[in-house]
């Protein structure tokens, strides 16, 4: 039987390709492991002045491995740089700088947890070991490198201190802020920074007085507020890990941590509820009573809140003076975090040059109250009152101080209302009169500012009998 050209052919081809692969093999055979090695230069000095501080390490594999590099000193002392990496295939260059994995002298105490540092000065026999990927195949390079002059310093950290650990970003005015003070102990990068597992670290702006050039040792300061000032939204709620992390210019590194934990954090939101009809504020007129009077030393009776459907109207209003102004109106908290309130609870009445502080009720930061303003009165909203009291809303203690505060919760709504005798006829006559929802030593928004205005008119009876 005749055999046909082209598998002659391709048998031919094929010998050939066997012929040249075992001629190349012999004539090139396979390349070491590690094809070379090298430390250039072979002294350094690393005191970061920028002259010598570094070496280049260059090495080359013929196939990929795991490669391990470590330092024995003259007596014996060892020191890792890396410890079983995966590398490919190829020529690689790293700048070094004499700083390796952190470690501590016997007897030696330092404040924080050393993660890079610089050997001591000394002459080094460095080794590079690799291990192939496949087969397993094992070559080791060595070679000797000298440090001096090193600056061996560490930037520890001896301060590091977090108040409060329990942290409520959300504008309460108790523990909304985390005070963190850092000192290092040589002149250094500091970075401060929020962290929990599988997430990206959220990091702390340092008070903008620690950005002036001083250098060497120092104080840090840093005050954060979780965002929430900036109107954003802070991290979740849960346990962190408060991070503190120093390096120098050789590259030696310390670093310090705290737990520090989020609770009800978030962006306050609340509003006086808009009405789809009649007034948003109601108003009542009610004569004076002296059992409403109330001073420093005891509150008088709490007055009804208005009842009267004609209440609903938008018309100005005519009033005798002594008599009460009675409001109500509602306000919701629409946001994901309780609200704190303070002051004098709903159904207190003010004479017209009282106040709060009259009543021993000062203002607090971060507290939410509603307010009353009128075009004369000498104060912005001089009346003010709770979001409720002690039976209505939620009461809850400081862990650090013991103190009781009361919240409005989140998606909850609330009753408000009060009164203020209308003593003087002032200079203008009808006035305008509206109510606010303060949030103290924080804003009154606009959606919540000069609600419901009404005009005001005043008349004296007396005068013509």
């Amino acid at each position: 039987m005749r055999v046909p050209i082209w598998l002659t052919l391709l048998a031919a081809l094929v010998a050939l390709a066997l012929v040249f692969i075992v001629g190349w093999l012999i004539l090139t055979p396979p390349l070491p492991l590690i094809v070379s090695a090298t430390f250039e230069p072979e002294v350094i000095t690393p005191n970061a002045d920028g002259d010598d501080d570094v070496t280049i390490f260059a090495y080359e594999l013929a196939r990929n491995a795991h490669v391990t590099v470590t330092f024995e000193g003259e007596g014996g002392s060892e020191f890792v740089y890396r410890d079983n990496q995966p590398r490919t295939a190829g020529e690689h260059e790293v700048y070094f700088s004499g700083v390796v994995d952190g470690y501590l002298r016997e007897g030696e105490q330092i404040a924080g947890d050393v993660l890079r540092r610089l050997m001591p000065d000394g002459v080094y026999t460095w080794r590079l070991l690799a291990v192939a990927d496949e087969g397993g195949e094992r070559l080791e390079h060595s070679g000797t490198l000298t440090i001096s002059d090193g600056d061996p310093t560490l930037p520890e950290l001896p301060e590091f201190t977090v108040f409060p650990d329990i942290f409520t970003p959300n504008q309460d005015g108790i523990s909304d802020r985390v005070a963190v003070n850092v000192y290092v102990a040589k002149e250094a990068e500091l970075d401060v920074y929020l962290t929990q597992a599988d997430m990206d670290p959220i990091y702390l702006p340092r008070r903008l007085e620690d950005y002036e050039d001083v250098a060497g040792p120092r104080m840090y300061t840093y005050d954060y507020d979780g965002g929430v000032d900036l109107n954003a939204n802070p991290p979740a709620d849960g346990d962190y890990t408060l991070v503190a992390l120093a390096q120098d210019g050789v590259g030696q590194r310390v670093q310090r941590t705290a737990a520090l934990t989020i609770r009800n954090g978030g962006k306050p939101r609340a509003q006086i509820v808009p009405q789809p009809t009649g007034a948003t504020v109601i108003y009542e007129v009610r004569p004076y009573e002296d059992r409403f009077f109330s001073s420093r030393e005891q509150l008088g009776d709490l007055i009804e809140p208005p009842t009267d459907p004609q209440s609903l109207n938008l018309n100005t209003i005519t009033m005798r003076v002594g008599d009460l102004l009675v409001f109500k109106l509602t306000v919701e908290n629409y946001g994901e975090v309780p609200i704190r309130t303070q002051g004098s609870p709903p159904g207190v009445v003010y004479d017209w040059d009282q106040r709060a502080a009259t009543f021993g009720e000062f203002d607090e930061s971060g507290a939410w109250r509603v307010g009353i303003d009128c075009d004369t009165a000498d104060t912005d909203y001089p009346w003010r009152w709770s979001l409720g009291d002690s039976a209505s809303l939620v009461a809850e203690e400081d862990e650090n101080t013991g103190n009781i505060y009361y919240y409005l919760p989140a998606h909850a709504r609330s009753v408000v209302w009060g009164a203020i005798r209308m003593t003087t006829i002032e200079t203008r006559n009808p006035q305008n009169c509206w109510a606010g929802l303060i949030h103290e030593d924080v804003e009154v928004s606009e959606t919540n500012r000069a609600v419901g205005p009404r005009w005001i008119e005043l008349v004296d009876l007396t005068d013509d009998d």
